[in-house]
């Protein structure tokens, strides 16, 4: 597996056109292509995809500032939402290699930021497990989203040691 992730561009509009996405991960996450829609009209939402060769096989959005605001109060945080794994390629390890090659990523495009954040929903266990077991942690915390109650799980970035 050679994943890289990259900032979503328009020239990438084939990817996201194959993307399969179904109708339970959508009680729980937006599409890529609303999520595009919603990066595209406010700068502080980035669409990153996760590829492997020629495939889109993860597909998430880094926001900032204010859309960090209801899950975290700190300034140098980022949330991630709309989490999502292609649904033909579930169960091979993507979701996990993806959380794990993010705290780079972060660092490479947004060297202030020193924390993660994210909501999941509270009937959504197994990825409650895949962020825990990727290093986020559930600090007690609940917001309101999609009109059901998230559980709020954090990733504290650890400073480069080389720093």
């Amino acid at each position: 597996m050679a994943l890289q992730l990259m900032f979503y561009e328009d020239k990438a509009q084939s990817l996201i056109a194959q993307y399969t996405i179904t109708e339970e991960q959508l009680r729980y996450t937006k599409s890529p292509k609303d999520s595009i829609e919603l990066a595209k009209q406010d700068d502080s939402r980035h669409a990153v995809l996760a590829i492997d060769g020629d495939k889109l096989v993860t597909f998430f959005v880094i926001h900032e500032k204010e859309g960090v605001k209801p899950y975290s109060s700190n300034e140098q945080a980022l949330l991630i939402r709309s989490f999502s794994t292609d649904y033909h390629e579930q169960g091979k390890g993507y979701a996990k290699t993806t959380l794990q090659l993010l705290p780079d990523f972060v660092r490479q495009h947004f060297p202030h930021i020193n924390e993660l954040v994210l909501g999941v929903n509270m009937p959504n266990v197994a990825a409650q497990a895949l962020y825990a077991k990727c290093g986020f942690v559930d600090e007690g915390k609940q917001v309101i989203g999609f009109g059901e109650e998230l559980k709020v799980m954090n990733y504290f970035m650890k400073k480069d040691v080389a720093n």
